[in-house]
């Protein structure tokens, strides 16, 4: 069977590489490499934030959590399991999704304006290194990559075609349910940091790699505006400076924007010959694997 996989991003990916693992031809159409992508720009922490449909996000999690604990012992995937600390402004039952992350334990020993702490040590992904290394396996796999535009899902020449464009996968199925979620991240030098820490509310996170740490967030929906903005890098590292007071006086090694796939529910289904896998938001790294495994599932 021959199956063409549209979308260069950690999604595609991911997808292309179980398919080829059952035996699947697979060509994957992609107008950027990896680096050119959304995915490059993600924090790369384990944890599926307030993704929808929350029960099936919450089994697509378990799957991805257990192969990046896998891959944290492979050499140069570029992730490690690192403890941390997800902070909350208001007291709420554990998430759905707690027991897919290996085991959450819940502080409430916190100062203002917390109410409580979530801690637990998931997979952190630098994505650079990690995006480097799928490709590279994705290749080693049999899989071809072809670098084009993909103005329509039609005159594709597979058996099987799966959209798993990103943001332009609601454009190619003709769904206007997708609309960019604009995120601006900046990168410092990491002094040392042995934990990540998040504010759920203020959407505010410190995520050390080793050699730089990625300070976040901004999460606007419906801008498209790819410049990074000053003014922002200001703000996101005034915020990080609160949460974690060793980054007080960081200099930005670089800024970073991309614009992540919004839908109100991510998209996973067969209609006829194509698979729709899109609409993942922030969570694209966090599902990968668990998305993977049901892609591949539904072209037996």
């Amino acid at each position: 069977m021959r199956v063409a996989v549209v979308g260069g991003g950690i999604i595609g990916l991911s997808s292309a590489l179980r398919l080829a693992q059952i035996g699947r031809d697979v060509t994957v159409l992609t107008a950027s490499p990896p680096e050119g992508t959304t995915s490059m720009v993600a924090g790369g922490l384990i944890y599926p934030r307030h993704a929808e449909p929350a029960d099936r996000c919450a089994r697509w999690t378990e799957v991805s959590f257990a192969e990046f604990q896998r891959l944290a012992a492979v050499p140069g995937t570029g992730v490690r399991l690192l403890p941390g600390r997800l902070l909350r402004r208001t007291e709420r039952p554990l998430p759905v999704w707690a027991d897919a992350v290996g085991g959450i334990i819940r502080r409430i020993d916190v100062d203002d304006p917390w109410a409580d702490s979530l801690d637990f040590s998931p997979p952190l992904v630098d994505t650079e290194r990690y995006l480097t290394w799928l490709a590279a396996e994705v290749a080693a796999a049999g899989v071809r990559t072809e670098y084009r535009e993909v103005p329509s899902l039609d005159g594709i020449r597979a058996d099987l075609v799966v959209n798993a464009a990103g943001l332009d996968g609601g454009r190619l199925a003709g769904d206007d349910s997708v609309t960019p979620a604009r995120g601006q991240v900046v990168h410092v030098a990491d002094p040392g940091l042995t934990e990540w820490v998040v504010d759920e509310d203020d959407f505010s996170y410190v995520l050390p790699h080793g050699d730089y740490v990625v300070c976040g967030g901004t999460e606007e929906l419906g801008s498209g505006d790819l410049a990074p903005d000053p003014a922002t890098t200001g703000d996101i590292l005034r915020r990080c400076a609160k949460l974690v007071p060793e980054l007080a006086g960081a200099e930005p090694l670089r800024v970073r924007v991309g614009l992540r796939p919004h839908r109100p529910e991510i998209r996973l289904e067969r209609v006829g010959d194509v698979i729709h896998c899109y609409g993942h938001g922030g969570t694209g790294v966090t599902l990968s694997w668990g998305c993977a495994a049901e892609v591949t599932s539904l072209a037996v």
